[in-house]
């Protein structure tokens, strides 16, 4: 007959998908025993891990059942009674607010605002862009964490995509030189990639990578760190959402139904990470033709900003508008912030950057 000691070795066995640990080491497996020829133990996996479920429970049934004397297993679901580790799991669902992971600040950076949308194309990276620009101007000591590690855009836009950062120190010891342009510092996948050169990787080496572009960068004294977040609820977004404490996010989208719907889901998952959701910015909200400056049109419809932020009971932050300047100046390496500072888009972001500092930065 096996001992609680065998049942115990092989669970350990058992990994969580994210982290790579043992469930057991994470304290996701509890209380094992033996009653007869039955192995019992308690699964108390966190809210983001649940997605994990039916693996761990296969793994640890066949690990068990494997052990000789071993004829049935018996899993108890429960919650843990605390938060996972930082990186752990990776998958699902966010935790509840109860069991957030201790947050650890980045040294010498005041406030971390993320920038996020449920779905690609709404022009995400260049309101973040243009948002830390903006902020710049304004007088602050500005960041930009370009967290989109599959589809880092934010070189280009800065005109920095040929530039690669300085490295010192090995392994643990590594720190990185972010890139400085255009007023702000600013660190990237694309700086570390040729160009065309695809990022193949899981969870894990995603997770590790975000956390190295924040611990592991020379940001020196900032007022803020824009974290321009890959579209979606993944990996990404939880890894930052647990591991920095946050002024807050904003949820970028446009007025179209699909957009709305997408960017529901990405603010109810903040929400649900205990970060506050500081408003919504509908981006093309109109287009405004470069020969009919005077003209809007509602290419994607309209009033879908204001109505994601009454149901979520936040602030719509602006309506910025569709203008060729913006493509222009993303396309060139200068963002429209800057290219062309007396167009309605510049105002518009200049005009968030001052509501955001005026409410939540203060100049360190």
């Amino acid at each position: 007959m096996a001992s609680v000691e065998q049942a115990q070795a092989a669970l350990n066995a058992v990994q969580d998908a994210g982290s790579g640990r043992s469930l057991i080491e994470l304290g996701w497996i509890q209380q094992t025993r033996i009653v007869e020829d039955r192995a019992v133990f308690r699964l108390a996996l966190p809210g983001f891990a649940q997605s994990q479920r039916d693996r761990i429970a296969a793994e640890a049934k066949a690990a068990l059942l494997a052990l000789e004397g071993i004829n049935d297993v018996q899993i108890e679901l429960d919650q843990p009674s605390g938060g996972a580790p930082i990186g752990a799991a990776g998958h699902g669902q966010g935790p509840e607010r109860g069991q957030l992971p201790e947050r650890q600040p980045i040294p010498g950076v005041s406030q971390v605002i993320a920038v996020s949308s449920g779905k690609g194309g709404v022009g995400k990276s260049t309101v973040a862009v243009n948002l830390a620009c903006a902020l710049a101007a304004s007088g602050l000591k500005v960041g930009l964490l370009d967290a989109d590690i599959y589809g880092p855009n934010a070189p280009t836009m800065l005109g920095v995509a040929d530039r690669t950062p300085e490295v010192s120190g090995e392994g643990a010891q590594q720190v990185m030189k972010p890139i400085e342009t255009c007023g702000i510092a600013m660190v990237s996948m694309g700086l570390l990639i040729q160009e065309n050169q695809p990022v193949i990787w899981r969870g894990p080496m995603l997770n590790g990578i975000i956390r190295q572009f924040l611990y592991q960068v020379d940001w020196g004294e900032r007022d803020v760190l824009i974290v321009d977040l890959p579209p979606g609820t993944g990996d990404a977004q939880l890894t930052i959402a647990q591991a920095v404490p946050m002024a807050g996010a904003i949820i970028v989208t446009t007025p179209q139904l699909v957009s709305l719907a997408d960017a529901r889901r990405g603010l109810a998952m903040f929400l649900q990470m205990g970060v506050d959701v500081l408003g919504v910015v509908e981006n093309m909200s109109v287009f405004i033709p470069p020969d009919a400056p005077d003209k809007r049109y509602a290419l994607f419809g309209s009033g879908g900003g204001s109505r994601l932020a009454e149901e979520a009971g936040v602030p719509l932050l602006a309506e910025l508008p569709l203008e060729m300047p913006v493509r222009e100046g993303g396309d060139a390496g200068r963002p429209v912030v800057l290219s062309h500072p007396d167009s309605i888009s510049a105002r518009g972001f200049l005009a968030l950057a001052h509501q955001l500092s005026a409410a939540h930065l203060v100049p360190a």
